[in-house]
Formats: C-alpha cells, structure tokens, sequence
C-alpha cells in the first residue's frame, strides 16, 4: 500500500475508535483502541517506536517514541487535547524526518467530530 492508501485506512479506523469512544479519554485509550484496529486490518504497526537522533553521525538515543509507526512509511502522532497547536505540528515533522518518512497524520481524538481533529502532515524531502 501507499502512503495515502495507509493514511486513508487509517483515518476509517481512527473514526471507528472515536465513534465508538466519543473525545473526553486519555491518549494512551485512544493508542491501545487505534493499534488494536489496524493489527485486526492485518497491517503492521509498531506502538511507541523508538526513534534515535542521529546528528554527525553519532546515533543519539534521545527519547523519540512515535506513537504508530504503520508499514515503515506512515508515522501516527495521537494526541487528546482541547486543540492542537504548531508545536505539536513541529513534532510530527521532526519524526517525519528523523524516520525519513514522507507522511504523518496528527489525529487529536478530543474533538466532536474526528474529522476536525485530523490532520495530515506531508514532509517534503
């Protein structure tokens, strides 16, 4: 699958969790319910992927985790807050191009309606 093929499953499955769910619940509920639909698609996921800093060569453990890594080419940046703002938009471009991705999605499931909550995150390479 493509990048947007990826991105367009996983927004269907992200409105099935939040239909389901309804906004008002923590992050990490929104993640386990997220990872569980798409491994249950028979895509592979990896949840709270480790993403090194690699910066004059020397491979710094720094803390990165993405959220979902989906098929080594999507990265999935969760987030329930009242609004998401540029810093978190800052975030998913820094993973995009530690990851060498080209495609993110910043879904923030504390919204009405998901499809206000999502947002795709396109690093130009």
């Amino acid at each position: 699958m493509t990048e947007n093929e990826l991105s367009k499953t996983v927004i269907g499955l992200a409105m099935k969790v939040h239909t389901a769910l309804g906004p008002g619940l923590l992050e990490s509920s929104y993640q386990e319910c997220l990872y569980y639909e798409i491994q249950q698609a028979g895509i592979k996921v990896e949840k709270e992927k480790p993403l090194p800093l690699v910066y004059e060569e020397v491979k710094l453990e720094c803390g990165y985790r993405v959220d979902l890594f989906i098929e080594n080419k999507l990265i999935v940046e969760i987030k329930a807050v009242e609004a998401t703002n540029a810093v978190h938009l800052a975030q998913v471009l820094t993973y995009l191009k530690l990851s060498d991705c080209r495609l993110g999605l910043l879904i923030n499931f504390n919204v009405e309606r998901l499809k206000h909550g999502i947002r795709r995150v396109v690093n130009n390479l």
